[in-house]
């Protein structure tokens, strides 16, 4: 779940697009910061989730729906994506944190489905690291030779791989929120 709604497949053009624009030499080491850097980010959330929601006062519930809710938006934004810009950085201007870390890595989605695993079963945390690094080495891995993907699947099968992948997310999605209301309906039955 963690690799699909990192999407990097969908990412891809994104990060291409991005960096384009930097000095071939600089474009490897500001990727791996921007890695290194949402990887840290999501590592604070997991380990940090059920404090976080105990500070906020929110309920699994909340978040479980909140982070369908969320999911199922980028998801229908990877099945209909909008026509237009990327990102607002200016031609030459190298990323930091946004948009590559955040939002595009470490989004909202991503962060919601850490605090609730988190939240959901905190005896497993070895678990969700491992998950939580699969996830993100994987993703990694792609990011990395985006250059070689992109020649790989080509415009048309990029665009495919991210449709899918949406319709995959639309799945998890409506399924989080609907067990976020069970779970509500039962704790106030």
């Amino acid at each position: 779940m963690l690799f699909l709604i990192m999407d990097p497949l969908g990412n891809l053009p994104i990060f291409a697009s991005i960096l384009r624009h930097i000095e071939p030499k600089k474009r490897r080491r500001v990727l791996i910061r921007e890695l290194l850097i949402a990887l840290a980010i999501m590592l604070l959330f997991l380990f940090a989730g059920e404090a976080i929601l105990n500070f906020l006062n929110l309920r699994q519930e909340s978040v479980s729906i909140a982070g369908g809710i969320i999911l199922f938006l980028i998801a229908i934004k990877m099945i209909f994506p909008q026509p237009g810009g990327v990102v607002g950085l200016a031609a030459g201007e190298e990323p930091f944190i946004v948009p590559m870390a955040i939002p595009l890595m470490a989004g909202p989605s991503v962060l919601a489905a850490l605090i609730l695993l988190a939240h959901s079963d905190s005896s497993r945390m070895a678990d969700w690291t491992i998950a939580l690094f699969a996830a993100w080495g994987v993703s990694a891995i792609i990011l990395l030779f985006y250059k070689v993907f992109t020649r790989i699947l080509g415009e048309k099968g990029l665009t495919a791989v991210e449709r899918l992948m949406g319709m995959v997310l639309v799945m998890i999605s409506v399924q989080m929120f609907l067990d976020g209301v069970s779970s509500y309906m039962k704790s106030t039955a």
